[in-house]
């Protein structure tokens, strides 16, 4: 990966900008799915529109997944929840179940991404969101789907 979003956790408005001069191409040259980690990238730095218009136009589940973060950010549960339909069972929920379960959320044995969704509408999971974001990042922006 040739982006660091760390970089510009600090400072959200110059990592916008970064990601408004360039394309998912020239971000992620070997990445299985650009535009993916591009729409995770906008979302983490506020930019709402840019990370929504990019998620509607993908037909994957990374795509329907950062679409329902989106919503979920909104926030919008109604939404957020027809797009985690469309997810379906993603292949980072065991790991985001055992990360949720260091946080005091779920089993760590299986993910629901609704029971999920309302504890996020109580303003609670925090962390877990950050852990969330993180897993679905990597796995977009890896080298091969994995």
């Amino acid at each position: 990966m040739s982006f660091d979003p760390a970089l510009y956790d600090e400072r959200p408005a110059e990592g916008l900008a970064v990601l408004k001069a360039t394309n998912a191409r020239e971000l992620f040259p070997n990445a299985w799915a650009p535009e993916a980690a591009l729409a995770g990238l906008y979302l983490r730095y506020g930019g709402w529109n840019e990370a929504h218009d990019i998620a509607q136009d993908i037909d994957t589940p990374e795509g329907s997944y950062w679409h329902a973060l989106i919503h979920r950010a909104e926030p919008d549960e109604s939404n957020a929840a027809y797009w985690f339909r469309q997810v379906g069972r993603h292949p980072i929920f065991p790991a985001l179940a055992k990360a949720a379960k260091e946080y005091g959320i779920g089993d760590g044995q299986v993910w629901d991404p609704y029971e999920f969704l309302k504890i996020c509408s109580q303003g609670q999971g925090g962390e877990v969101q950050r852990a969330e974001w993180q897993l679905l990042f990597d796995y977009c922006a890896a080298e091969e789907k994995p």
